[in-house]
């Protein structure tokens, strides 16, 4: 494991073009796609190119926790999967020093054909843990989805809820150095929610940096004390959490931030 002083996150002038080879310089689509998401221009070949992400200048050290806010389709999803190496940047570079676990899918990396038992195993490999390890958190891994019997059935067997409560346990039992977080929990039980939460607050606090995109304001204020507003593929503001959800969403905004942390101090104190 690299020691925590090493783990780090670097970009500079990062940027992705998407290509659109089937689409025409100047068309009707074009114009409609321009007024969201990424900008959308044209190469030397006249191929469309999608903008995705423009100048990305970032430096995260050891215990960096950075949310990441912004309209859908504003480019925060594909910061994530440039950070975690899924894509290259077609423009500056990007450096990353550490193990990284990806969790944007909660379902990825699990067979509908294998037990539940199995998937555990499965899914904490895929996100960087080796099989004995894994094979280590199995039990209580079972005890906190709560699934009982179920997790000697083959995964087609359950129901999306219980699904992700398997795959929640997983999730939150990791050990990262570089966690990259796209909040994608669905069909849950408010009780089980809140204890699903929990965990990954405990969770974040074992990893060395955080990279958190959400639309919950709370939870971003619960996790991380660093905001990036991505607008267009493009950072439009970085700062505290509070500063940057109230420039991006207004007065309510950052007061509903503001009383997080206000009780976060008052279980510290």
């Amino acid at each position: 494991m690299t020691k925590s002083t090493d783990i780090r996150v670097d970009t500079w002038d990062a940027g992705i073009d998407f290509p659109i080879f089937d689409a025409k310089t100047r068309s009707l689509k074009k114009a409609v796609l321009g007024a969201a998401g990424g900008v959308i221009g044209a190469n030397s070949s006249k191929t469309v190119v999608v903008e995705a992400l423009r100048d990305i200048n970032l430096h995260l050290e050891h215990g960096a926790r950075v949310g990441l806010v912004g309209h859908n389709g504003a480019g925060k999803s594909t910061l994530l999967r440039l950070l975690a190496g899924i894509y290259e940047p077609t423009q500056g570079s990007c450096r990353v020093k550490g193990r990284v676990a990806p969790v944007f899918d909660l379902g990825v990396g699990m067979d509908p054909e294998i037990s539940g038992y199995e998937n555990i195993v499965i899914r904490g490999m895929f996100l960087g843990m080796s099989k004995r390890e894994m094979l280590k958190k199995t039990d209580e891994i079972a005890e906190f989805s709560e699934l009982g019997d179920y997790l000697n059935m083959p995964l087609r067997t359950y129901s999306t809820g219980m699904r992700v409560r398997l795959a929640l346990g997983v999730v939150t039992s990791i050990d990262p150095e570089i966690l990259i977080l796209d909040e994608g929990i669905g069909a849950v039980d408010a009780e089980f929610m809140k204890k699903a939460r929990t965990r990954l607050q405990a969770l974040v606090e074992r990893s060395g940096i955080l990279v958190f995109a959400s639309h919950s304001n709370e939870f971003l204020a619960q996790l991380c004390d660093r905001a990036l507003w991505i607008d267009h593929g493009k950072v439009r503001m970085d700062g505290g959490i509070e500063e940057v959800v109230g420039a991006y969403e207004g007065p309510e905004a950052a007061q509903s931030v503001r009383k997080v942390l206000a009780e976060l101090e008052a279980d510290k104190a």
